[in-house]
């Protein structure tokens, strides 16, 4: 890992006293090495204490955590806790709304941020605002750090690794999953669904501003709907969230995803009637989002830093299979947890900020995926957690 400047803190949390917040807090004093150097950041110092004493109860044997008073409405708190620590992390979302401070912040300190947003919009915006200023100060940018887009982004990446070099490469994911999503996730996908013109904007806009292909020509293609259909013994349904723009950039920045490579990405039912149910209830919802009264309503029934209790996180799982061919050879992998919305989620993203923190990685700025930046380090990471990353076929 380069050197980096001596910084007060090797890690910074953002957004610690919500409920996701506080979640990979303790995650990541778990996995924290005796030496570790890290805050707790927010607005109120007696929410932020009780999560620290929480921290420590949970795992007195740890380093414990300082506390720093930051506010994502008040740039200048901002800019002195992204110079003060070498990586920050932020659960506060929707990101749309909260997080672009945060960013320039980071891209402007040369400190590397990462966060949960599963919003393409502001992905897509962050690019084109903060990009090349993360380029120039060395920031590495690492958006979907959660279940949007671990999981897929690097279930891709160790499918491609099964497959031959050198070849065309077609992969196709399928996600199974049981618990209940986040407030969070709730109020951004909401928030998100409400802007369908400003997506569109955000998207031309970062086509306008990034370079189009790959330096060698490689072609990458992913698919922007498929058609319902049986695959590995469910129907496949396409999903429409964030992941496969992930996973195309990776592909792009990677070359071992082969000189053509496409991806799509479903989500995989027993039966076809609940297949159809799911399409309907998602369409509902991106419907109620354009009207603001019906939104305000929905969005009042799932608060945000609210979430389920330990005893429903338990019965909470995923499962993706990756499906891949090329070469004259087909794989099937699969990456397999708990929780999805909540307990794992808090587990990917306290891995990802210590592997971004800590291990010796590829030299990489700017807005960068979890494929790239870290890949095998970061799955290594996952596996020691309980993900299960396994070749079936």
């Amino acid at each position: 890992m380069a050197a980096a400047p001596e910084r007060t803190y090797d890690v910074a949390l953002l957004g610690a006293t919500g409920f996701t917040g506080a979640l990979t807090a303790v995650e990541l004093a778990a996995r924290a090495p005796a030496d570790l150097r890290w805050a707790l950041a927010g607005r109120s110092r007696e929410k932020l204490e009780a999560v620290r004493d929480r921290v420590v109860a949970a795992h007195p044997g740890a380093p414990a955590p300082e506390i720093v008073l930051a506010d994502v409405g008040d740039p200048d708190t901002l800019a002195a806790l992204a110079a003060a620590t070498r990586v920050l992390t932020t659960t506060v979302g929707p990101y749309v709304v909260h997080g672009d401070p945060v960013v320039a912040a980071c891209a402007a300190a040369g400190t590397d941020y990462l966060d949960l947003t599963g919003e393409p919009e502001f992905v897509d915006r962050s690019y084109v605002a903060h990009h090349e200023a993360a380029l120039a100060s060395g920031a590495r940018l690492v958006h979907a750090c959660g279940f949007d887009s671990i999981p897929h982004d690097l279930g891709a990446q160790f499918a491609v690794e099964q497959l031959p070099e050198g070849v065309p490469l077609k992969l196709r994911g399928y996600l199974r999953a049981g618990g209940r999503f986040s407030g969070g996730t709730f109020h951004s996908a909401m928030t998100g669904f409400s802007r369908p013109r400003q997506n569109v904007a955000a998207a031309r806009a970062r086509r306008a501003a990034e370079p189009q292909g790959t330096a060698d020509g490689r072609r990458v293609a992913v698919e922007a709907a498929g058609t319902p259909h049986r695959a590995l013994g469910h129907w496949a349904v396409p999903l429409p969230t964030i992941d496969p723009q992930i996973i195309g950039r990776s592909a792009r920045a990677l070359p071992r995803y082969g000189p053509d490579f496409s991806y799509g990405h479903y989500a995989a039912v027993k039966r076809l009637p609940i297949a159809v149910g799911g399409v309907a209830g998602m369409l509902g919802l991106v419907a109620a989002a354009q009207v603001p009264p019906l939104r305000r309503a929905l969005l009042s029934k799932v608060p945000q830093g609210e979430g389920p209790s330990d005893r429903q996180m338990d019965a909470g799982w995923f499962s993706l299979r990756v499906a891949g061919e090329g070469g004259g050879e087909r794989v099937v992998v699969a990456v397999r947890g708990g929780d999805p919305g909540y307990r794992e989620t808090s587990r990917m993203l306290a891995d990802a900020t210590l592997c971004l923190a800590l291990d010796d990685l590829p030299p990489t700025a700017g807005q960068v995926t979890t494929a790239q930046a870290m890949g095998p380090a970061l799955r290594a990471r996952l596996e020691r957690s309980g993900i299960v990353f396994a070749r079936e076929q």
